[in-house]
């Protein structure tokens, strides 16, 4: 990315700044995105699932290691940028929900192919992994519809 001052700038350099900035937007997601992806797949169940009390004491953490605690720093760095650039902040605040929101999915993928692999080789899959499993799941699941 140029550091270029755009007030500076050569003509040529202006244009390079717009071409850089183009794509980048090009190369992010966006919950927009995330959306349509979704339209593609068949209606879900309607039955509301009730959350048991003892499900929201234990929650698994939805990421290992400190890649939360980078996504929160992130969003307080969104939210300080508010102030002087607001369009680019909400932005930005799309860009790292819909990132979150991948990620989590991949997380998810790729528990579900680790156990499909297991399966597909005749192997037996311990209950406790799959009932850890699930739990993840569900705990993810109650968090979505806790607003």
């Amino acid at each position: 990315m140029h550091t270029t001052n755009p007030n500076t700038s050569t003509p040529s350099e202006r244009s390079e700044i717009a071409t850089d900035r183009e794509e980048q937007r090009e190369n992010r997601i966006s919950t927009a995105q995330l959306a349509n992806a979704a339209e593609h797949r068949p209606e879900a169940d309607t039955q509301p699932v009730q959350p048991r009390p003892e499900d929201r004491a234990e929650r698994p953490a939805l990421f290992e290691g400190d890649e939360g605690g980078r996504f929160r720093g992130r969003w307080g760095d969104i939210q300080a940028s508010f102030v002087d650039e607001p369009r680019k902040a909400v932005e930005s605040a799309d860009e790292l929900v819909a990132e979150v929101m991948q990620r989590l999915a991949q997380q998810f993928a790729s528990e579900r192919q680790h156990l499909e692999q297991q399966w597909d080789r005749g192997g037996e899959t311990d209950t406790e992994a799959l009932r850890q499993a699930l739990r993840r799941y569900r705990s993810f699941f109650d968090r979505l519809l806790a607003f």
